[in-house]
C-alpha cells in the first residue's frame, strides 16, 4: 500500500511539474466537457480535453499565445494570454451555440440540405486531392472496459483476466498509448513509426493502437471498418441517405456551418447515422458524428460504434485538416459487454511536402527499438491529452500487480496451486513451470473419440511439452497424439518436434512422424464429425483411409518480405487398409457401408495399391505480392493486402519407392485473392493447376485429389477450394489438371434493398466452380445462397443451391453451412 501511495504521488507530481498549460474546461453548469480541442492559433500544435474535462497544452517557450478552445455545440472560446512561467493554469467555461435555421424555409418534400450535401459530393474529390501529401505527429489512446463478466463461459472459467476485473466482475482490460510520426502520400500510402508505446500492466508489450486501423477519411466513397461503409457525400450517396438541415451556425471565422442530419434509407445497409456539418461554399467537412451497428458493419460481435471527427482550417494552404477523432463502442458476446474508446489526436501538420512512392516502402507500422521503455516522466511531459483519474489508477494498479506476478515467489505460488492433481485432471493435466516458462501434460478429450468404418471409434489422448524463449519469439514444443481403434485393436500414434527461430522470418524446423490412418486425400476434406455422423446415422461412410508410416523433416521461413518458402523431405510406408465393423445406429436393409477402396466402393477386401516404401521430396513457396508488414524491434508481422493476388508454387517428387512405377514428379501452381468491390460485396476466387510427369502407374494416395462433399454439409465460411456437389475420389487424377472456384457475396448490397427481405439482413451469394482434367469433360458447379442466416448475433447458417454440369444436367443438391466465427 505504500509503494502504491508513492507511485501515485510521483505519477501526479511529475505530471503537474510537466504539463505547460493546464486547465479544466467546462460548460455554464459546470459540467466537465470531453473531447474539446484546443490549439494554438494558426496552427495545428494542440491536443484535446480527456472525458473528465482536463487538458494539457505541451509548450516550451514564455510568451504570449493566441489559444483557440472548439466543440461541437458550443461557441469558440480564444484566449490570448501571455505566459512568463510554467505550469500556466488555464481554465475555460464554454457557451452552447445557438443552432437554428433562422429564416430558411424547409419543404418536406425537398429539404435545404439536399442541396448542400450535393455541393459536398460535386466537390468531394476536389476536397480530397488538396492533401496530396503531409507529415504530422499523431497521438492515440485505446481502452477497452468489460462489465459484468460472467464467472464461466461454455464451463470455463474466465477468472479476473490478470487482475483486470475487480468484485464486481467489471474493469479495464486493455489501456495503452502511442506516439507517433506519420507519413501520408495520396491516395493511399501511410508510414507510421512509432517513437513511444506504452501498454497498462506490461512494460515489455508494444500497442496496438495505430493511426493506419483508424484512418477513417469520409471524403473517400467507401469507409472500410469489416465492410464496406458508404460515405454520407459518396457519390451514391442519395441512394443510401436522406438528408434534413437541423440548423446553421457560424465558427470563429466567420464561415457558416451546416449541421445536417444523416438518416438511412434502409436500416441494414452500410451506412451511418449521425450528423455532418459542412462549411458552406467551401462545402469542405467541418466536423462529423457519426454511428454504425453491428449489423451494418457485418460483424456480429459489435453493438454499437460512435465516431466523432474534428477539422481546423490551415490559410496557407486552404485546407481543413482532421485534428482530432473518437471512436466509442459498445460490444458484447457469450453473455459479456463491454465498451471502449479510441481516442486520437493529430498535430504539426507539414502539407504537400513533394514526396513521391519512392518515399515509401511495404514497412506501413514501425516501432523505434526503445519505443516501449519510456518512463513515466516521459509520459507525462509528452502526453498531449492527460489521463483520466480512472486510467492513471490502471497504470499504477497494473504495473504494481506486473511488479509482483514477474517474482519468482507468485509464480511458484501460482504454480504450486495450479500443478496440484485433482480428480477432474483425470482427463487433462497441465504441469507448469512459469518462471522458467514451460509447460507439460496430457489431454484426453471426449469429443474427440469418433468412428470410422475401418477403426470403429476412436478415443484419443494427447501429450505436449511447450519451452518458450524470449517472449514466444523463439520455442520449443513437443507433441504426441495416440489413437486406439477399437474396432481394428490397434493403437496409432504421431508426434512432431518443432522448433521456432525467430519471430522475424517466422522461420520453424519440425521433425514428425508417425504411424496413422490417413485420407487418400491429404486435404481431408470430410471431417471426422461429419463422417462419424454420416456413417452411424445414414450408413454413409465416405472417409477412405490407408495405414501411412513415416518420418519427416520439414522446413519454412520467410526469405525475404512476401517471399515464404517450404521444404519437406520425407521416408513412408503404405498399406492398405479395409473396413472392420459395419455398426451402425439405424440400420436401412437397403443400404450397406461401401468398401474402403476408393477406386471402387464395391471392391471389399481388394486393395487400391501394393504395400510399398517411398521417399518424397517436396519445395513450394507462397509469393504475397505487395506485402506490407508491421516491424518489431524483435518481430516482424505481415499484413494482407487485397490489392495483390497470392501466388503458390510447388514441386513434389516420388523417389527410391520399392516398386518403381510409383516414383513421379509434379508440378503445381496455385492464385488466389480476396477483395471488396467498393460497397458491391467482396468478391474471392482461387485457381489451381499442375502437371504429372512419369507418373503413370503411381499409388492412388498421390494423385492430384479435388475436395469434394457428398455429406451437403459444410463448415468452411467460403467455398473457394471445394466442389459442394461432387463425389471425393471420381475425378482424381495423375495427369494435368486444372480448377477454379469464384465466389461473390453481396454483404446486402442487392437484398438491402428488396423490401421485407431488407429487415433479414441476410447476405446473397453467387458461386462458380470448374475443374478440367484430360479424363473427363469438363465438371462445372454453380450455385446461388444465403449467409448471415440466424437471429440476433447468431448468425451461424448458411443455405446454397447446387446444379452441376458435366456433358449436360447433372444433379442439384442443396448444402448447409454452419460457421462458428
Amino acid at each position: 500500500m505504500q509503494k502504491l501511495l508513492l507511485s501515485s504521488l510521483f505519477i501526479v507530481f511529475s505530471s503537474f511539474l510537466s504539463a505547460q498549460i493546464t486547465g479544466h474546461i467546462t460548460d455554464q453548469n459546470k459540467k466537465a466537457l470531453p473531447f474539446v480541442n484546443i490549439l494554438i492559433e494558426n496552427t495545428y500544435k494542440g491536443t484535446t480535453s480527456n472525458d473528465d474535462g482536463y487538458y494539457e497544452l505541451n509548450i516550451t517557450s514564455p510568451k504570449s499565445y493566441t489559444i483557440v478552445f472548439s466543440y461541437l455545440g458550443y461557441k469558440t472560446v480564444k484566449k490570448t494570454v501571455t505566459i512568463e512561467k510554467f505550469p500556466y493554469q488555464l481554465d475555460i467555461t464554454l457557451v452552447e451555440e445557438s443552432v437554428s435555421l433562422g429564416e430558411v424555409i424547409i419543404d418536406a418534400e425537398n429539404d435545404p440540405a439536399n442541396a448542400i450535401m450535393r455541393k459536398a459530393i460535386a466537390q468531394r474529390k476536389a476536397n480530397l486531392e488538396k492533401i496530396n501529401s503531409f507529415k504530422a505527429d499523431f497521438y492515440s489512446r485505446g481502452l477497452l472496459k468489460i462489465k459484468d463478466a460472467p464467472e464461466k463461459i461454455m464451463g470455463q472459467e474466465v477468472g479476473d483476466l490478470g487482475g483486470a476485473l475487480d468484485s464486481t466482475r467489471s474493469g479495464i482490460i486493455y489501456l495503452s498509448e502511442t506516439i507517433s510520426k506519420l507519413q501520408f502520400l495520396s491516395p493511399d500510402k501511410l508510414k507510421e513509426t512509432i517513437t513511444a508505446s506504452k501498454v497498462s500492466g506490461n512494460d515489455n508489450g508494444f500497442s496496438f493502437n495505430s493511426a493506419l486501423d483508424v484512418d477513417f477519411n469520409f471524403y473517400n466513397n467507401t469507409i472500410s471498418f469489416g465492410n464496406e461503409m458508404i460515405s454520407p457525400i459518396a457519390n451514391n450517396a442519395f441512394g443510401y441517405y436522406r438528408y434534413k438541415l437541423e440548423g446553421i451556425f457560424y465558427d470563429d471565422r466567420g464561415n457558416l456551418i451546416n449541421k445536417v442530419k444523416v438518416i438511412p434509407r434502409r436500416t441494414n445497409d452500410p451506412v451511418f447515422t449521425g450528423f455532418i456539418y459542412i462549411v458552406e461554399d467551401q462545402w469542405d467537412i467541418y466536423a462529423v458524428e457519426l454511428s454504425l451497428t453491428g449489423t451494418q458493419a457485418r460483424n456480429p460481435l459489435i453493438d454499437l460504434v460512435s465516431i466523432q471527427q474534428s477539422f481546423s482550417y490551415s490559410e496557407t494552404n486552404d485546407i481543413w485538416a482532421r485534428i482530432s477523432q473518437s471512436i466509442d463502442l459498445k460490444f458484447g458476446i457469450f453473455g459479456i459487454k463491454g465498451e471502449g474508446r479510441y481516442t486520437a489526436v493529430y498535430s504539426n501538420y507539414e502539407f504537400n511536402l513533394g514526396l513521391t512512392r519512392k518515399d515509401f516502402d511495404r514497412e506501413i507500422i514501425a516501432f523505434e527499438k526503445e519505443a516501449n521503455k519510456k518512463d513515466s516522466i516521459f509520459w507525462n511531459t509528452i502526453r498531449p491529452v492527460p489521463l483520466t483519474n480512472e486510467e492513471r489508477v490502471d497504470y499504477i494498479k497494473k504495473d504494481s500487480i506486473q511488479i509482483v506476478q514477474k517474482s519468482k515467489p507468485y509464480l511458484d505460488s501460482i504454480d504450486t496451486a495450479k500443478n496440484k492433481f485433482r480428480l477432474e485432471n483425470i482427463l487433462g493435466y497441465t504441469y507448469q513451470n512459469s518462471h522458467k516458462d514451460y509447460r507439460v501434460g496430457f489431454d484426453i478429450p471426449a469429443l474427440a473419440t469418433q468412428f470410422n468404418t475401418v477403426q470403429g471409434y476412436t478415443p484419443t489422448a494427447t501429450v505436449f511439452f511447450t519451452k518458450n524463449y524470449d517472449d514466444f519469439n523463439r520455442y520449443f514444443r513437443v507433441n504426441g497424439n495416440f489413437v486406439y481403434g477399437v474396432s481394428d485393436k490397434r493403437l496409432r500414434a504421431n508426434g512432431s518436434l518443432t522448433y521456432k527461430f525467430n519471430s522475424i522470418s517466422h522461420t520453424f524446423l519440425t521433425l514428425s512422424g508417425s504411424v496413422a490412418a490417413e485420407q487418400f486425400n491429404p486435404s481431408t476434406p470430410i471431417s471426422p464429425l461429419i463422417n462419424s455422423i454420416s456413417s452411424l446415422f445414414f450408413e454413409d461412410n465416405y472417409m477412405k483411409l490407408y495405414d501411412k508410416s513415416y518420418l519427416a523433416l520439414n522446413y519454412s521461413g520467410e526469405l525475404f518480405n512476401g517471399f515464404r518458402l517450404y521444404t519437406g523431405l520425407s521416408y513412408e510406408r503404405r498399406k492398405a487398409l479395409f473396413n472392420t465393423t459395419n455398426q451402425t445406429f439405424f440400420n436401412d436393409e437397403n443400404d450397406v457401408y461401401t468398401s474402403n477402396n476408393p477406386l471402387d466402393e464395391t471392391a471389399y477386401g481388394i486393395a487400391p495399391f501394393e504395400t510399398h516404401h517411398i521417399i518424397k521430396g517436396t519445395i513450394s513457396a507462397r509469393i504475397n505480392f505487395g506485402q506490407e508488414y508491421v516491424s518489431l524491434p524483435n518481430a516482424k508481422f505481415n499484413v494482407g493486402n487485397s490489392t495483390y493476388p497470392t501466388l503458390y508454387l510447388g514441386y513434389e517428387k516420388g523417389f527410391g519407392a520399392t516398386n518403381s512405377d510409383y516414383n513421379f514428379d509434379q508440378i503445381k501452381i496455385r492464385v488466389e485473392q480476396s477483395f471488396n468491390i467498393k460497397d458491391k460485396g467482396r468478391f474471392m476466387y482461387n485457381l489451381r493447376a499442375g502437371k504429372f510427369f512419369n507418373a503413370d502407374d503411381i499409388a492412388f494416395m498421390d494423385y492430384q485429389h479435388f475436395n469434394g462433399n457428398q455429406t451437403h454439409v459444410s463448415t468452411k465460411g467460403n467455398y473457394t477450394d471445394v466442389f459442394n456437389n461432387l463425389s471425393y475420389y471420381s475425378h482424381s487424377t495423375n495427369d494435368s489438371y486444372f480448377e477454379g472456384h469464384l465466389e461473390h457475396s453481396f454483404k446486402g448490397f442487392l437484398l438491402g434493398k428488396v423490401p421485407v427481405l431488407n429487415k433479414l439482413n441476410f447476405n446473397l451469394v453467387v458461386g462458380a466452380h470448374l475443374l478440367a482434367t484430360p479424363d473427363f469433360k469438363p465438371y462445372q458447379e454453380y450455385s446461388v445462397g444465403l449467409d448471415n442466416i440466424g437471429w440476433g448475433k447468431w448468425r451461424f447458417l448458411r443455405v446454397d443451391y447446387l446444379r452441376s454440369y458435366q456433358s449436360g444436367f447433372q444433379s442439384d443438391a442443396i448444402l448447409f453451412g454452419l460457421k462458428f466465427f
